[in-house]
């Protein structure tokens, strides 16, 4: 069982089950909406991820995707797109044991910042990763 929240402790979630898709991705959105150089996510099974307490702010950061977060600290907790509507994103490092999670490679890199230097050794993909 994975359990984690926001940085204030008003949101908390539970996720059971497998992650997959565990990346680290450099789009602009994601920098944006995080106001970091890049978000680590995971992905879960919609119907194995569950808000056991407060409630997240949701937006449309896309025509097809949204976000959700905490409105009193900010903690970027999780993304949805149509594009997958069986499949929820959640911030690795939302985890309670964000090690528990590692990326398994890094998504975007076209967008990355000429300032991170990536050497971890981990696949890297201009885009999406392709199935």
């Amino acid at each position: 069982m994975l359990k984690g929240g926001c940085f204030c402790g008003q949101i908390r979630y539970e996720a059971d089950g497998t992650p997959c898709n565990e990346t680290s991705c450099h789009c602009a959105i994601c920098r944006r909406t995080t106001g970091a150089a890049f978000v680590t996510w995971f992905s879960m099974r919609r119907a194995q991820f569950r808000i056991v307490s407060g409630e997240p702010k949701r937006f449309k950061s896309t025509a097809n995707a949204t976000r959700s977060f905490c409105a009193v600290c900010g903690t970027q907790l999780t993304f949805e797109t149509e594009d997958y509507p069986d499949e929820i994103d959640v911030t690795t490092c939302s985890l309670d044991d964000p090690e528990s999670v590692p990326p398994k490679d890094h998504t975007y890199t076209r967008s990355r910042l000429g300032w991170i230097k990536l050497s971890d050794q981990l696949p890297q993909h201009q885009k999406a990763r392709t199935p």
